[in-house]
C-alpha cells in the first residue's frame, strides 16, 4: 500500500471539508455543475465513476465468470442481505430513530417523508461503486462484477414492489430512464471500455503490458474517488450548514443499517466457509446503495424539497466515508475471518 492510499482516510476527511465550504461559499459553481444530467444522472460524477471503476475492470477477465459458481454461497448471501433484509429493516430503524426516539427534534411534518426517503435508499442496492470498494479491499473481481450486474437486473422487477409494500401506497412510479440511464452509463459502457483496452494491450504486449499500465493509472481511482466527495459535498454545502442537525439525525439510521448490513453478511459467509476474498466485496455490496436511483425516485414521487429528497441526498453523503470505514473493518479482521486468530 502506498503512503497515500495509507492515509486515505486524511484525505477523505479534507475533501469533506473542502467540499462543505466551497459548496457554501460558491454554490452557483456548484449549481452549474449540477444541472449537467439527464434522468438526474449527472454526467460529471459518471465521468469520475469511469476514471474509478475503469482500471479495476481492466483487471477482471469475462471468460473467468464462468468461475463465479464456485462462489454460490456468496451470491446467496449478498442476495438475502440486499433483498430481505437491508429494505426491512431500514424501515424498522427509520421508524424507530425518526419516527420516535429522534421526532422531538424533527420537523412533525416531514417526518414520514424523512422514513420514505430511507426506504427508498435501501431498496436500491450497490451499483457501479462497489467496484472500488471491492478493489480496496482485494475482493474477487469476478464475483464483484456478477453480483453487481445480478442486483441490476433484479431491481428492474423488485424495487417497485418492494417500495410499494413499505410505504403502503398502490403504485410506485419507477423513474426508468434513470435506472436504465445509470446502468448503461456505469456498468455497461465501462465494463466494454474496459475490455476493448484490456484485449488491447495484451495484444501489444502481454500480461506484462497490463500490468504496467495499470500501476501507472492505479492512483487515478483513488483522485477520482476524492474528486467525487468533494463534489457531492459541495453540490449540499448551502443545506448541510442550513439544516446540520436535521442531517445529522438522518444519518444515524443510515450509519446503523450500513454495519448492520455489511456485519450479517460478513458474519454469515464466515458461517458458510465463503473464502474471504468473497466475503469482503459481499459485506461492501450488502451494506451500499444505488443512490442515483434512489434520489431520482426521491424527487419523482414527493418533490426536490421534500424531506424524502433530502434522506436520499444525506445517504449520498455518507456513503463514501462510511463505506471506506467497512473497507477498514473488512481489511483488518481477515486474520479472525479466517480463523489465524482467536
Amino acid at each position: 500500500m502506498s503512503r497515500f492510499e495509507r492515509y486515505l482516510s486524511i484525505w477523505v476527511a479534507l475533501c469533506i471539508v473542502v467540499g462543505i465550504a466551497l459548496g457554501y461559499a460558491v454554490p452557483g459553481f456548484f449549481a452549474i455543475i449540477a444541472s449537467a444530467e439527464i434522468a438526474k444522472v449527472n454526467l460529471v460524477v459518471a465521468a469520475l465513476i469511469w476514471l474509478m471503476i475503469i482500471p479495476m475492470l481492466l483487471k477482471i477477465d469475462l471468460s473467468a465468470l464462468g468461475s463465479v459458481r464456485q462462489h454460490w454461497k456468496g451470491v446467496g448471501v449478498t442476495l438475502f442481505v440486499n433483498w430481505a433484509v437491508k429494505p426491512f429493516s431500514m424501515a424498522a430503524l427509520g421508524t424507530f430513530f425518526l419516527g420516535w426516539l429522534f421526532a422531538p427534534l424533527l420537523p412533525a411534518a416531514e417526518i414520514q417523508s424523512y422514513i420514505a426517503g430511507l426506504i427508498l435508499l435501501a431498496a436500491a442496492p450497490c451499483t457501479a461503486m462497489v467496484f472500488v470498494w471491492s478493489n480496496l479491499c482485494e475482493g474477487e473481481p469476478t464475483f464483484t462484477l456478477s453480483q453487481v450486474a445480478l442486483n441490476d437486473v433484479l431491481m428492474v422487477f423488485l424495487f417497485a414492489p418492494l417500495v410499494a409494500l413499505l410505504l403502503g401506497v398502490a403504485s410506485i412510479t419507477v423513474p426508468w430512464d434513470t435506472l436504465l440511464l445509470s446502468v448503461v452509463l456505469y456498468i455497461l459502457m465501462p465494463v466494454i471500455a474496459a475490455q476493448l483496452i484490456r484485449r488491447a494491450l495484451i495484444s501489444s504486449g502481454g500480461p506484462a503490458e497490463l500490468d504496467r499500465v495499470l500501476a501507472l493509472i492505479g492512483p487515478v481511482s483513488l483522485m477520482a474517488l476524492l474528486a467525487t466527495l468533494v463534489l457531492l459535498f459541495g453540490f449540499q454545502g448551502e443545506q448541510i450548514i442550513a439544516q446540520p442537525i436535521v442531517i445529522a439525525l438522518i444519518a444515524v439510521p443510515i450509519l446503523i443499517q450500513v454495519y448492520f448490513n455489511a456485519g450479517i453478511a460478513y458474519w454469515l459467509s464466515r458461517k458458510l466457509g465463503v473464502a474471504w476474498c468473497v466475503a469482503a466485496p459481499s459485506a461492501l455490496i450488502g451494506a451500499s446503495n444505488f443512490f442515483e436511483l434512489a434520489v431520482a425516485a426521491a424527487i419523482s414521487l414527493f418533490g426536490l424539497k421534500s424531506g424524502a429528497a433530502l434522506a436520499t441526498v444525506v445517504g449520498v453523503l455518507v456513503e463514501v466515508p462510511v463505506m471506506l470505514s467497512v473497507v477498514a473493518v473488512v481489511k483488518r479482521t481477515r486474520g479472525w475471518y479466517e480463523g489465524r486468530t482467536a
